[in-house]
């Protein structure tokens, strides 16, 4: 096995603990406890920063759509988000909505 090998293995294996003592934390634990609110913000944190990134400074095909589509793709997200009481899905499909139609519309 070559050290490439090595180091992605121990890689998985250690990402396969981690991921077994979340839920065994997770389980063990009330839902309003200090570190399950914690945890939650930095999900909702890093979630924020990834939108972020995409709106400013987008990679790949989403680089190619233009500022103001974006925009109001991220408008009628929020939009969805707050008509449907904080659901994610109808939010996620309400910014793709409103993404494409700008898109279509800028040109």
């Amino acid at each position: 096995m070559s050290q490439a090998d090595w180091a992605l293995a121990l890689t998985v294996l250690v990402g396969l603990l981690l991921r077994g003592a979340g839920l065994w934390l997770g389980g063990a634990l009330r839902p309003d406890h200090p570190v399950i609110a914690w945890a939650s913000a930095v999900s909702v944190a890093t979630l924020a920063c990834f939108v972020t990134l995409a709106i400013a400074a987008p990679a790949g095909l989403l680089a190619t759509v233009p500022l103001p589509a974006r925009l109001a793709g991220l408008a009628g997200g929020a939009l969805a988000w707050r008509l449907s009481r904080g659901r994610l899905l109808p939010a996620m499909l309400g910014g793709l909505a409103a993404l494409l139609l700008a898109r279509l519309a800028t040109g």
